[in-house]
């Protein structure tokens, strides 16, 4: 078992409730994508399962133990098998692309390793190994604040690769590449994932991409568990259901190429879901 939440709950200390009785499991190796509309709470989830926040209520259990009963040492040690992609990666503009990628093994590193590879990569054929899998070997040597906000997000997910964690988290991780760019970072995660046997969970607004790459959707809405079901099973009415506030195109097509059920109609594949609030006609 990778992960197991148990009627998880989290209340901001202003108040405000970003989740509520979650209850979740997933096994190694399990491709997971968390679909809703903004503020589902699929962010929190994220950060929860990383050990970057503590619930305010329930239980949490992430690579076999409870991180929030251990000591502090133990606990860094914890989340160093834990891997998280952000939406905007947290790297130092002047930090060079091949030194932001290493740093994805520092959790695991000595002291002395980590300094010396500040002031000369320790593994410069390693990070143009994870680089060319996202086709920006040709960056290695740039400073980061050169690269685009599509090709920060790629050397985010080449140091998440590198580090090669148990537990692979991403947060919306192609949110600023085209199309043909977030196919092929989602292949080169899931390729990770099928190669390490580690567990992948991606909150996604890309409904497309989460239908084609994971066989397991979890779908949120205002803090809560709306649906968890097979990409197979995922109907058109579920997705409408999910983003019924929001004025969404989402998909009619499910893995490989199916019509979701409840699409009669071919097209382009997608469909736009009105804008419709209660009162309004």
């Amino acid at each position: 078992m990778t992960f197991q939440l148990e009627r998880v709950g989290l209340v901001h200390p202003n108040g405000h409730r970003a989740l509520q009785g979650v209850t979740l499991v997933a096994a190694a190796g399990e491709r997971v994508a968390v679909i809703g509309p903004s503020g589902a709470g699929k962010t929190t989830l994220l950060r929860l399962l990383a050990c970057g926040l503590q619930p305010t209520e329930g239980r949490i259990g992430t690579l076999g133990a409870s991180p929030w009963q251990m000591s502090s040492r133990a606990l860094r040690q914890h989340r160093a098998r834990i891997g998280m992609v952000h939406q905007a990666p947290p790297i130092p503009p002047r930090l060079r692309v091949v030194t932001a990628v290493l740093a994805g093994r520092l959790g695991v590193w000595s002291t002395g390793r980590a300094l010396r590879s500040l002031l000369y990569p320790s593994d410069i054929p390693g990070a143009r190994d994870v680089l060319a899998r996202l086709d920006l070997a040709d960056r290695l040597f740039d400073r980061c604040d050169r690269l685009s906000g599509g090709q920060l997000q790629r050397v985010g997910i080449a140091r998440v690769l590198y580090q090669a964690p148990a537990l692979l988290l991403v947060d919306e991780p192609v949110s600023a590449l085209d199309p043909t760019l977030a196919d092929e970072a989602v292949r080169a995660l899931v390729a990770q994932s099928e190669a390490s046997g580690a567990t992948l969970v991606a909150s996604l607004h890309a409904v497309d991409l989460a239908l084609k790459w994971f066989p397991r959707i979890v779908g949120m809405r205002a803090g809560a568990v709306v649906f968890d079901a097979p990409a197979s099973e995922v109907t058109r009415a579920m997705l409408h259901d999910l983003y019924a506030t929001e004025g969404s195109v989402l998909p009619t097509q499910g893995r490989d190429g199916v019509a979701l059920p409840g699409t009669s109609a071919p097209g382009s594949g997608l469909t736009v879901v009105p804008l419709v609030r209660p009162g309004c006609r």
